[in-house]
């Protein structure tokens, strides 16, 4: 493996423990797509740093189980921002 793809795996490693970040949010922070980060922590860290894979491992399987409860807050919060506005809580505009 090259040097320079076995520091981003390390530092993609050591932002989300640090973090307790998200995939996406690791993805975003490094500006790699989200599957290069998921290959990176769960294929290629495991053989560099065992004690560091499964810290990962464990803050992505809790961020795993919460993703129901955020996807729910971000459309409340959507829902909500609509509310204030004024407009329409769903459905389809009548055009005349």
């Amino acid at each position: 493996m090259k040097d320079y793809i076995q520091q981003r795996v390390l530092d993609l490693s050591r932002f989300i423990v640090k973090e307790k970040a998200t995939v996406r949010q690791a993805a975003g922070h490094f500006g790699v797509s989200k599957s290069t980060v998921h290959k990176d922590v769960t294929e290629r860290l495991p053989g560099i740093n065992k004690i560091l894979a499964k810290e990962v491992k464990r803050v992505l399987e809790k961020n795993k189980a919460e993703r129901h409860i955020r996807g729910g807050e971000a459309t409340r919060r959507k829902y909500q921002t609509k509310l204030e506005k004024g407009e329409k809580k769903g459905g389809y505009s009548k055009i005349v």
